[in-house]
Parts: C-alpha cells; structure tokens; sequence
C-alpha cells in the first residue's frame, strides 16, 4: 500500500488531524460547504451503515434465528437478536396490515404497515406484551430507557404485492420491477436519541459497539431489512402452501430499505455544528491522506477500476422523475464514462502523488456530482489507512464554545474568517430573506415557508435559523460599537446576537461544522442538506420528490449476517441489478 505524506499519529488523541497531511491538501469549509456541492455528497466508505457492517463483521457479531409470529394477514410480531460480543440487542418488529387509503410518509400519519423498536437487551414477556401495546402508537406510546430506537414503515405496496404473488406462485418476481423500486419496504421515522421516552444518546455513547454516531439506529433499519424479506416470504407462503419459493439469494441481496427523509433532518445539521464538523473533518482528512499516498499499488488500481465500472452500471439504473436530478444523472453518466478514459492511460498512475493527479483533473473537467462521487471513489481502496477515522465520527466528548470575555475585535476576526460569504449576499433583496422556519402546530416538525410581507423575523414559532442574516445584522451593530469591549458587555446591550455569536465562537474551532450558505433564500433547496447528511449515513439512489422531501435507499446490496465475513462483505456499496456485474 502507498503511504501518506506525514505520519497519522494518534487516532485516540486527536493528533492525526493536524499530523495528518500538508493543509494545501484540505478542501476549505466554504467550498464544500455550500449547498450546490452538499447536494451532490455520496456515500464513503465511512458512511455510518458501511462502517456498522465492516464492524459487523470485524467483530463476529452473532445474530440468533428470529422468533416469527405472523398469522395469515400477516399481523404479528417479530424478534430479531443479536449479540455484539460485549451487549445483547434486539428489535421487536410489529406487523399491522394497513388500509391502503390510510398509509402516507408524511410525519402527520397515525398508523403503519409495520412499527419498531431496538431494544435494549433480550426483552422478557412482560417487555413484548408492553411494547406490544405502546410501539404501534409512536408519539403517543410510553417508552422506558431499554428502548434505544423508535421507528415506523409502511410497505411498497406494488412492489411487495408483486414479490409475495410472484414467490406464492412458484416464480421469481420481475427484476425489472424490483429495480425500478428497489425495497419492499421503507421506513418514515427512525427516532434515536432519547426521543419519546426512549434512552437519551448517553446511555450508550462509551459503548464500543454503538457508540459512534447513529449506529443503534443503523442497526435497527439493519434488521427492519431482513422483517421485510421474511414478511414477503410468509405471505407467500399462506397464499401458495407447497407451491410458494424462497427469494433468489441475488434478489434477496439487491432489494435495501427505503426511507423517506423530509425538512425534520434540515434543522438537525444546522443546530449541530461540532457534530457535522466532526463528520466533515473525517471526510476531508480521508480525502486528504489518499490524495498525500506516494504510489498506489497494481491491486488498488484494479479496485478503483472495479469500483468506477460498479458506479457507472449502478448511474446508468438511477432512474427518477424530478427534472434536475435526472439531468444531473445524465451529465454524470457522461462524465463518469470521461474518468474512465481518463484512467485507462497507461502512465496514468506512474506520477507523483497519483491519487491527487486525479482529484484535480476531476475537479478541471467534471461536474459537482461527478466530483463529489470521485471523492468516494478515491477513498474506496486505501481502507487500512481511513477507516480508523470513522471513530472522529463521535462528538460526545466536544464541548461547544462560548467566550464571553473575547473582545469585539477578535469577534470581528472570526466572522472575516469563517463568514466570508455572508458578505456575497444582500439581504436588502427581498429574495434573499423570503423563506422562514417555524414549528408545524400539529407536532411541533419544522417547516418551510413564505416569510410576511413586512419581513418580521420574530416569530414565536421562528427557528434561529437565519444564520447568514444574523451575521450580516451583527456586522451591522458591530460597526457602531466599541471594539475595545467585550463579548459579554456587548450581549448586555444587544442580547439578541448572543446565539450567533456562540456560533461564531464555535467556527473557529469546527469550521466544517456551518452550511456557509443562505437557507432562507427563495431559491434554497431544502433537497440539498438532506441528501448531505444521508450520504454520511451510507444511502444511495436518491429519489427526490420535490426540494423538501426524497426518498432514498439504505442497505440494498448489504451482506446478511451468514455473509458478514465473505471476500466482498466490505464492497457491498453502488450495488447494480442482479446479473450485471457478474
């Protein structure tokens, strides 16, 4: 394997982030930041569900056989375990058949196909008949800190119908329609965190195997796949009896979990600054140390090549029906057959630092999909020397900044600094401040919408999420003060700016933690922060169906839990339909 530049130094310490490359190899927080490039991310090998099944794997997780209760309509309930070696979880999946009238994605929905729970340990009776009661409720049930993870799914209902008459039958289902959909089932809520009564993130933030960020619920959704192809396999096999057949393994492989992703996942990145800096930073010094690798080795070309020929079957399949992303399919179709060329050179490793070779070429002479999908791929051979850096992944152990002794001229300096691109705006156009966040009133969800008329920006049901105009406001009162005083002598007179100025305090030392762009503009595409942050989580085929919802998929092409410790357990990513990679 090549070797980087400088020494990594240690991951336990934090070291490795300054050790780790020149800073001329670093994307800047303001170009990648923005919001045309967030809506372009991919999944990395360091993506949360990539990084859960390498553990998986790693570790020798063992997965007990489910006790399955179903009856022919399919109600029941299911128990999923598995021990990591060190803890006992388990997810009780209840199945409740829904009216069709009934089933939406929309958060405002009250009943599903399917509900769950991760639970904390090997559940006894009394846990199963509680959770039994409460987990179809959602909101409305009554949870104990043993529940990790709440979440609900509704089936696709053409697809899964489709699967289960096919199976019934004697036959495999369609490939076609099973690639056109891509799941059988797809979840609308996945709650972690301490949400409902559930275990606050705490409870298992120093636990080897869940600790990292979003493991418990990407463990969940892990088992809520392997629900779903049971759930289809049973209705086969109560209306075909001895004539019903098991999925092809290849199908069971290629059919993931969807899930539909709206504005809730916005205000969660942007109100999570060392957290998002943490995710960010991992990404661009896994980016950083591959592009620093002296030589590549004959097997990491061969990889890199496999991988690229996966990416362009896989974009070639990527079929949606919002007119700006399919055209940026298209044009990415096109530049990912321009790598191709471009790779196939034959001298085209032979130079000095060979991986940034191409990082640049790709950044000349593609466009930001194709750009942002060559970062994942570059990553994608050199996993001995990024994965370690998934563990950067955890800001449990950040505290957030606040200075109030700083004096005004420092203040100053930060906000050149780190909100440089506040001063490309004019928020005197009316366009630039037309979108506002508030609470929906029904549960308390955020919400995008038209600002009033007279631009009044404190509502009770605002968010404090207009960061560009607050900064640009502070710039403002800033010129008509004392530099000489201090942050806290400044709040006294101007209490308002407070907020924003934490989150000055806090670029200085998470930089990649801000969107350092305008959010409350009338061109913004909520579209774009959700597709960045469920790159992180490992999803692929984003599906959006406006710019404030999309649906995606997780998991398809993952290995089941007998497979954790085959050759190509950890390159389970830009899977294709079965038959054309073969």
């Amino acid at each position: 394997m090549g070797t980087p530049k400088r020494c990594l130094g240690s991951i336990a310490d934090g070291t490795y982030l300054k050790k780790l490359v020149p800073d001329t190899l670093l994307r800047q927080p303001d170009e990648i930041m923005r919001l045309e490039r967030m809506g372009s991310a991919f999944q990395t090998r360091l993506s949360f569900m990539r990084s859960l099944t390498r553990r998986m794997a790693i570790e020798n997780w063992e997965f007990s056989k489910p006790d399955i209760e179903l009856d022919r309509e399919g109600r029941g309930r299911g128990i999923y375990s598995v021990f990591t070696g060190s803890r006992h979880y388990s997810l009780l999946a209840f199945s409740h058949p829904l009216d069709p009238m009934k089933r939406s994605d929309r958060v405002i929905a009250h009943e599903w196909d399917a509900t769950f729970n991760l639970f904390d340990g090997i559940p006894r009776d009394k846990d199963i008949e509680r959770l039994r009661g409460n987990t179809p409720l959602q909101e409305a049930g009554r949870y104990t800190t043993s529940e990790l993870v709440l979440a609900r799914a509704n089936i696709s209902e053409r697809l899964f119908n489709h699967v289960a008459n096919s199976l019934a039958e004697g036959r495999q289902p369609d490939i076609e329609m099973i690639a056109d959909v891509g799941y059988l089932m797809r979840t609308t809520a996945v709650y972690g965190g301490g949400k409902f009564g559930c275990a606050d993130w705490e409870k298992i933030a120093d636990r080897a195997d869940l600790g990292s960020a979003f493991q418990a619920e990407m463990l969940a959704v892990y088992l809520i796949r392997l629900f779903s192809l049971d759930l289809v396999e049973h209705m086969a096999r109560q209306n075909g009896d001895v004539k019903a057949v098991k999925l092809a393994l290849p199908i069971r492989r290629f059919l993931g979990i969807g899930n539909a992703t709206g504005l809730g996942m916005a205000p969660f990145l942007m109100n999570h600054q060392v957290l998002v800096h943490q995710w960010v930073l991992a990404k661009e010094h896994a980016l950083a140390a591959v592009r620093g690798v002296d030589s590549v080795s004959v097997a990491q070309v061969e990889m890199l090549n496999s991988v690229l020929a996966k990416c362009r079957v896989q974009v070639s399949e990527w079929q949606v029906d919002d007119e700006v992303q399919s055209a940026r399919i298209e044009k990415l179709g096109v530049d990912l057959t321009a790598l191709a060329y471009h790779l196939a050179a034959s001298d085209r490793f032979d130079v000095a630092l060979p991986v940034d070779a191409i990082f640049r070429w790709a950044s000349q002479h593609l466009g930001l999909e194709a750009q942002e999908l060559v970062v994942s791929l570059l990553i994608e051979p050199f996993g001995e020397l990024v994965d370690k850096m998934g563990e950067r992944f955890n800001a449990a152990s950040e505290e957030e900044v606040w200075a109030p002794a700083m004096r005004l001229t420092q203040l100053n300096t930060l906000i050149d600094r780190h909100y440089g691109w506040v001063t490309r705006i004019n928020f005197q156009d009316r366009e630039e401040t037309d979108r506002q966040w508030v609470y929906s009133e029904e549960k308390l969800e955020p919400r995008l919408g038209p600002r009033a008329d007279d631009g009044v920006t404190d509502s009770e049901t605002e968010m404090p999420l207009t960061v560009g105009w607050d900064v640009a406001r502070l710039r403002e009162a800033l010129q008509m003060s004392d530099l000489g005083q201090s942050v806290l002598q400044f709040c006294a007179l101007h209490p308002r700016f407070r907020h924003t100025i934490r989150r000055i305090q806090n670029a200085e030392s998470h930089p990649y933690g801000e969107v350092a762009d305008n959010v409350i503009a009338a061109r913004f595409r909520p579209i774009d922060i959700l597709r960045f942050k469920l790159a992180f989580f490992g999803v692929s085929k984003f599906d959006p169906k406006s710019d404030l919802w999309t649906r995606v998929n997780m998991y398809q092409g993952a290995p089941f839990p007998d497979e954790l410790n085959s050759h190509w357990a950890d390159q389970w990513t830009f899977t294709c339909k079965p038959g054309q990679m073969e």
